[in-house]
C-alpha cells in the first residue's frame, strides 16, 4: 500500500521548496476574482498534490484490498474513482488559468510569438489524445488496469504518440498546463506549470511504476 511513498514524500517537500524559492524570483502582483495571486498559486500547487494523492490512495486500495470493488461493484467502484479523478484533473488546468489571469503581463511576450508558441505547445497534447482515444483507451488512461486483472494480459501499446515514448501522457499531455501561463504572459502560471509537469514524474516513479510492476509481472512502460 505504501511502497515508493516515502520517497514520493520526500521528493514532494523538495519540489515545494523549489517552488517557494522561485516564488520569491516572481512578481506575484495582481487580483482575479476578489483574491490575490499568492492565493492562486498556493491553489495551484495544492490541487495536483491532491490529486496526485487520490489517485495514489484508490488505486493502491483497489490493487491491494479490492477496495471499491468490494463495496460498489467492480464497474461502479471504477466510474466513482474515474469521476473524481476527472474533477481533480480538470481542476489542474482550471487552477492555472485563474492563476495566469490573476498575474497577467508580469513578463513581456508579444502577442504573436505567445499564440505560436501556445499552438506548439498544444500539438502534442491533441496528438496524444487522440492516440489515447484511438490506441489505448480512456479507460486504460484513468486505471482500469487496478481495476480489472484482465487487463495484466494486455501489451503495452507501441502506436500512434506512444511510438515516441511509453510515457507520452507525462512527456506530452500535460504540456497543455503551461498554455495559459504563456498566453497570458503569466510568471507565476509558469511556476505553476512547472510544479505540475515535474510533480507527475514524483507520481509516476513512486507510484505508477511500481503499479505497473506488479500487475504486469515485472514489465516496464
Amino acid at each position: 500500500m505504501f511502497e515508493g511513498q516515502a520517497r514520493h514524500y520526500v521528493l514532494l517537500v523538495i519540489l515545494l521548496a523549489a517552488a517557494a524559492l522561485l516564488a520569491d524570483q516572481a512578481p506575484l502582483a495582481g487580483e482575479w476574482a476578489g483574491q490575490p495571486t499568492l492565493f492562486w498559486l498556493a491553489v495551484a500547487i495544492a490541487i495536483p498534490i491532491l490529486h496526485q494523492v487520490y489517485v495514489w490512495f484508490f488505486w493502491r486500495l483497489e490493487l491491494v484490498h479490492g477496495w471499491l470493488s468490494q463495496r460498489l461493484g467492480r464497474e461502479r467502484g471504477f466510474v466513482a474513482y474515474a469521476a473524481g479523478f476527472s474533477v481533480l484533473f480538470v481542476s489542474r488546468l482550471l487552477s492555472i488559468v485563474s492563476l495566469s489571469v490573476s498575474n497577467r503581463h508580469s513578463y513581456e511576450i508579444s502577442p504573436p510569438i505567445a499564440a505560436i508558441i501556445s499552438f506548439l505547445l498544444l500539438l502534442p497534447p491533441l496528438y496524444l489524445f487522440y492516440s489515447v482515444h484511438k490506441f489505448f483507451g480512456l479507460r486504460r488512461a484513468f486505471g482500469i488496469d487496478h481495476f480489472d486483472s484482465s487487463y495484466a494480459a494486455v501489451p503495452f501499446v507501441r502506436r500512434g504518440i506512444f511510438r515516441f515514448s511509453s510515457n507520452a501522457m507525462y512527456v506530452f499531455g500535460f504540456l497543455i498546463l503551461w498554455i495559459p501561463a504563456v498566453l497570458l504572459g503569466s510568471r507565476a502560471g509558469l511556476l505553476a506549470a512547472f510544479f505540475n509537469h515535474a510533480y507527475n514524474w514524483v507520481h509516476y516513479y513512486c507510484t505508477e511504476l511500481p503499479d505497473i510492476r506488479r500487475i504486469y509481472r515485472g514489465e516496464t512502460a
